[in-house]
């Protein structure tokens, strides 16, 4: 500390302490009378140092300070916790316009006396708050829009269902009506693909998102496949074993649809003689950003059956050009024991266990 010879020289270093702070800044005694202030105090608040210092604060600038807030900080919180730190108050000042001040005070007190010293500075947050606010409403519009647009796209997801069910059904009944049994076997094929493609919408109806669960998915699309292709007389259990992940809804399409080639055409030409152990398994493997979809069974194989080798063409086109808009890859694999066909984003080693 400095050892001052008179008091004059301490109230210099003192006042020039007080200038140096760059927020306003005022010091009172116990009266609340201004003792001392900053020159950012006068400058802000368009002050004049001979009308300011030993005067009551609250009668400063034609009582501007005169603040109700104020007053509960300095007559209620001071004399009970000695300080105070950002208190905010808000006002309407003669020459700044409305402001919102953070309000830190600490209350000294000398020795044995009875008397003490109120310090008091301001901080000038209108332009921050008025950041937050506006950052607060831009979140509030944007979460509107959001919930706006969700609401919409499951509005439209539930249309597209109705509307895919309507067609899948008027295509089910043409089948049945029609005489011609290579007309019926199309329609029914064609029902089977937009069944599958309703399946996804059905799916991003119940999520609300545009992500699908993809082993749920493929699940309920084969038990579907199943229920409408597979009869008493001929029993083919479809599996699936799938890793955990979600797809977005235009590679659930594509995927789906190329399952439901690949199960239509197993189940029509893998099993022409009735058996007991009659399975199709569908697989689905994730690597990152890679994939693999296998649907292989346990049939007599391409080779062992003309009528399979001739009759795929519509259904090999579609899933070749499924595959190529979903950036893969087709491999097949078939021999007395069954049919494999692969579609492949990336080359990996499978590690789902092949149960056919």
């Amino acid at each position: 500390m400095i050892d001052f010879q008179n008091i004059e020289d301490a109230q210099t270093l003192a006042q020039a302490i007080v200038n140096t702070i760059p927020e306003p800044f005022i010091v009172l005694d116990d009266r609340f009378c201004v003792l001392a202030a900053s020159r950012s105090f006068y400058e802000m608040f368009k002050s004049d140092p001979e009308d300011t210092r030993g005067r009551l604060l609250y009668a400063l600038g034609d009582g501007q300070w005169d603040i109700p807030a104020l007053h509960i900080v300095l007559e209620t919180i001071i004399p009970e916790h000695a300080s105070m730190e950002g208190f905010e108050v808000t006002h309407d000042f003669p020459d700044l316009g409305r402001r919102i001040m953070l309000l830190n005070a600490r209350q000294v007190t000398y020795g044995d006396s009875s008397r003490s010293t109120i310090l008091l500075a301001f901080t000038d947050v209108t332009q921050r708050r008025k950041i937050e606010w506006e950052k607060e409403e831009l979140l509030k519009q944007t979460e509107q829009l959001l919930h706006q647009k969700e609401i919409l796209l499951q509005e439209m997801q539930h249309r597209v269902a109705n509307s895919l069910q309507i067609i899948a059904s008027i295509l089910l009944l043409k089948a049945r009506a029609v005489t011609s049994e290579e007309t019926r076997r199309d329609l029914r094929d064609a029902h089977q693909r937009v069944m599958s493609v309703a399946e996804v919408q059905r799916h991003l109806h119940v999520s609300g998102i545009d992500q699908i669960e993809v082993g749920s998915y493929l699940t309920k699309l084969c038990g579907s496949l199943a229920s409408s292709m597979i009869g008493e007389s001929q029993p083919i259990a479809i599996n699936v074993i799938a890793d955990e992940g979600r797809i977005g809804s235009d590679k659930a399409v594509g995927l789906g649809l190329i399952v439901t080639e690949l199960v239509i055409n197993a189940v029509k030409y893998a099993f022409p003689v009735a058996r007991a152990d009659a399975v199709i398994l569908v697989t689905y493997e994730i690597r990152g950003a890679d994939w693999k979809l296998i649907v292989s069974d346990n049939g007599v194989g391409k080779q062992a059956d003309g009528a399979a080798e001739t009759s795929g063409g519509l259904g090999t086109a579609i899933v070749q050009a499924l595959a190529k808009q979903l950036d893969a890859r087709v491999d097949m694999v078939s021999s007395r024991s069954g049919t494999s066909v692969s579609v492949t984003r990336a080359t990996f080693t499978s590690q789902l266990q092949r149960g056919v």
